[in-house]
């Protein structure tokens, strides 16, 4: 993909047609007609569909006609190709009172040419015009935030109150983050403290700052961004296995994109390496002339992302679910009438006003769709992706959420949608289709894509992927002038070798550890009491596995009944426990990925998990001791425990086992891939607690066995209740003569200390395993 020769040296120029305004840069080419997908789109009548073409070569711009019915004129004549440039006036159809596009000079800024780090200034939109310009003060500080009284008021719910401060000194000018929750940046780096030169970008929220000569000059993210991405390539496996294969192609401003391509196609790979989740090998995807790959750390804040699986709490209804992410994703300092009317406002433009206090679980596939949407929609994001919005919905349903697709990228957005589906391609403003191995077979308008094939329907298109593999689609769709149309004249070459993240990306955090654990604990409630299933089996389980007990018990702990007793307690613990936590982690990986991304501290988030379910876990061990030993005599030595009275003893170490069980549930949760298999390896667990806690096999003095058995809780656990009723003294035989069932205050000490031990470790071993599911980007 090339620009034309030479026509960098050709000057910017500001095009008035139809009432408006455009920038025309020379590396682009300007179709104009009657085609709404044409850059400059004329709704006139005597206009051809495709009418004429403006374009930069050789150092100036010309205007060329397409054979158009009525006829291009410039300054007054009829031309079939002519130079135009600054005053000249070109009418379309009629040389009297056709169309007119004036053409005048875009000025350029006295000092600095463009921003740093930004390829095509004049090819964006965020990057062609200041949107406020300022003088600055030789000696004083300009503090930006978004509250009233800030010099620079910057009307964002992403940037904190007191954001940062621009500090004039004999050296010059540096920018300082107050202490921002988002961050301040400069050329797309995360800085405290740092010198700002002309030429620099500074970052807060969606806006940008630069220095030109004695101005600062702010430009404002507004959401009408391209995306030009330049051949990507992922290779696997050492660089043995291709994935994606040089793929490259523009995206327009305000433009819907579908890609489709039959499975293995590297769609999802290309879904992630546009994201930044996972950045490509080779290659660079410029966001509005920026390099992502880069600037990711501030970019990646204008990104939203909807994956295929739900990203919601579905037990929570659809405003307590926005309003605990609006917690998460804005700065702490936010107020709660600032969030609620962003909620409102994104709740309203995706029309779920009537569904604001339903249960999300209990709405249709779209209407749970536009819910995910509508949370991505939050913080505003200037790129949407979707991946398979789609999928499992009926066809109205599917064209419902492409059309709403189609509105969101009308309203200032660039929309990506990864879908299988081909009913409702024709709402979007291009087509991208990838042939197996990662290429491009086409990229286009939608209506043109079968014919390009040669077929009348998409299955007989993706039957011929797989029925001629041998095929060279990329090659056929390069040497075609769809390429050279829809590709190459679109597309601007960085001026630069793109630039890897360097080392990982820290995700920027909207709010202080402390506030995300307050609203992450809030929230885990809220789902699991709006759980009913849950809480049906949190009630249950104690009194059912209590009245077992107390029934193998009888009116006293003897030697007949004590080691029944104490096992069925240690079971019913370890099930209590496990069985809250086994499945927690795994059915909510989508979640944590998606919030990790844009923030989430995965510390916050685990200790979310324990504190919630430690509590009810700990509830119930107590309820199930309580049950299964009230009004029973436990014949403890004297009466007494071995620090404490026997009951209270009992149940602190069934507690602690039920509250180690869980964090051993935590570890399952987080290893597994499927939450189908947790059930199995529940029963699983319980099984080898049974088997390892001592009460069915010897285990002191068998070599290999005890050692393994010091990484079962139940060993510990059945240790601590063991010893404080003097179980080998009830029931004296080999088995109850275990050095870990003495009653001494030592021993006791040592069960109750390693299960606190496993507590810790297996909790670290989560926290490393959760690192496995964030984006690649944070990890490397």
């Amino acid at each position: 993909m090339a620009e034309w020769p030479d026509a960098s040296t050709a000057p910017e120029l500001v095009v008035e047609s139809d009432g408006g305004t455009q920038v025309m840069s020379p590396g682009r080419v300007y179709h104009v007609g009657r085609d709404p997908e044409s850059e400059l789109v004329l709704s006139d009548a005597r206009v051809s569909w495709h009418h004429a073409v403006l374009r930069a070569k050789a150092g100036h711009w010309t205007v060329e006609d397409e054979g158009s019915t009525n006829g291009t004129f410039a300054d007054g004549r009829r031309v079939q190709e002519s130079g135009v440039g600054p005053g000249s006036v070109i009418r379309f159809g009629n040389p009297a009172d056709g169309p007119c596009a004036v053409l005048s000079q875009v000025p350029r800024p006295s000092r600095v040419d463009r921003p740093s780090g930004v390829s095509h200034p004049a090819g964006t939109r965020t990057f062609r015009r200041p949107s406020s310009v300022r003088p600055l003060p030789a000696a004083r500080t300009t503090r930006i935030g978004r509250a009233s009284d800030n010099d620079l008021v910057v009307d964002d719910l992403s940037v904190s109150r007191r954001h940062a401060e621009l500090r004039a000194g004999p050296e010059g000018f540096e920018i300082v983050d107050l202490g921002s929750h988002n961050g301040t940046y400069v050329n797309g780096r995360p800085v405290d403290r740092a010198p700002m030169i002309p030429g620099d970008i500074v970052g807060i929220g969606h806006s940008a700052f630069a220095l030109v000569g004695d101005e600062l000059q702010e430009f404002i993210d507004t959401g009408e961004v391209s995306l030009d991405v330049q051949d990507l390539a992922v290779r696997v496996d050492h660089g043995n296995k291709t994935l994606l294969d040089r793929v490259s192609f523009p995206v327009g401003e305000k433009s819907l994109l579908a890609v489709v391509g039959p499975s293995g196609a590297g769609k999802s790979t290309l879904l992630n390496a546009l994201t930044g989740l996972r950045p490509a090998d080779e290659g660079s995807v410029l966001y509005d002339g920026r390099d992502l790959y880069r600037d990711y750390a501030e970019l990646r804040q204008r990104i939203g992302l909807v994956p295929q699986d739900d990203i919601l709490h579905l037990q929570l209804t659809v405003r307590r679910a926005l309003g605990y992410a609006a917690e998460l994703r804005f700065p702490e300092d936010t107020a709660k009438a600032e969030r609620q009317a962003r909620v409102d406002e994104v709740i309203h433009e995706l029309g779920l006003d009537q569904r604001v206090d339903q249960p999300i679980h209990s709405l249709s596939g779209g209407q749970r769709k536009r819910v995910s949407v509508a949370l991505e929609l939050l913080t505003k994001p200037s790129l949407l992706f979707l991946d398979e919005p789609t999928s499992g919905l009926d066809p109205g349903m599917d064209r419902s959420v492409m059309h709403m697709l189609r509105g969101l990228a009308d309203d200032g957005r660039t929309v990506i949608v990864v879908t299988h589906s081909v009913l409702s391609l024709d709402v979007c403003d291009r087509l991208l289709v990838l042939a197996p191995g990662g290429t491009i077979a086409y990229y286009g308008p939608p209506q043109d894509a079968l014919p390009y094939f040669g077929f009348t329907q998409w299955p007989e298109a993706f039957e011929a992927f797989e029925n001629d593999k041998g095929r060279d689609w990329a090659g056929e769709y390069r040497a075609s002038p769809l390429h050279r149309r829809y590709i190459a004249m679109d597309s601007h070459q960085p001026p630069h070798a793109p630039e890897p993240p360097q080392g990982p990306v820290a995700a920027p955090k909207a709010q202080s550890w402390g506030a995300q654990l307050h609203t992450l604990v809030r929230r885990y409630a809220a789902a699991l009491t709006a759980d009913r299933t849950f809480l049906v089996i949190m009630v249950a389980l104690p009194f059912v596995m209590g009245a077992m007990a107390h029934a193998l018990a009888g009116s006293s702990l003897t030697g007949d009944t004590a080691l029944n007793a104490l096992l069925i307690l240690c079971v019913g613990a370890v099930l209590t426990g496990a069985a809250n936590a086994v499945r927690e982690l795994v059915k909510e990986r989508t979640i944590y990925q998606r919030e990790r991304a844009v923030g989430l501290s995965r510390s916050a988030y685990l200790m979310s998990k324990v504190l919630v379910l430690g509590l009810i876990t700990i509830v119930q061990a107590v309820v199930l001791t309580m049950v299964g030993l009230t009004g029973v005599k436990l014949n403890a030595p004297g009466g007494k425990g071995v620090l404490m009275p026997p009951l209270i003893e009992i149940t602190l170490a069934v507690a602690l086992l039920a509250f180690t069980a869980m964090m051993l549930g935590l570890l399952v949760s987080a290893l597994v891939r499927k939450e189908e298999v947790t059930m199995p390896l529940l029963v699983l667990l319980a099984i080898v607690q049974v088997v390892f806690c001592g009460a069915l096999l010897q285990l002191h003095g068998t070599p290999g066995l005890e050692q393994l058995a010091w990484l079962v809780p139940s060993r510990w656990g059945l240790g601590a209740m063991a010893g404080t009723i003097d179980l080998h003294r009830l029931v004296p035989q080999g088995l109850t003569s275990d050095p870990l069932f003495r009653h001494s205050p030592g021993i006791w000490l040592l069960n109750m200390g390693m299960m606190v031990v496993l507590s810790l470790i297996l909790g670290f071993v989560v926290a490393k395993l959760l690192r496995r599911h964030e984006p690649e980007i944070m990890r490397k």
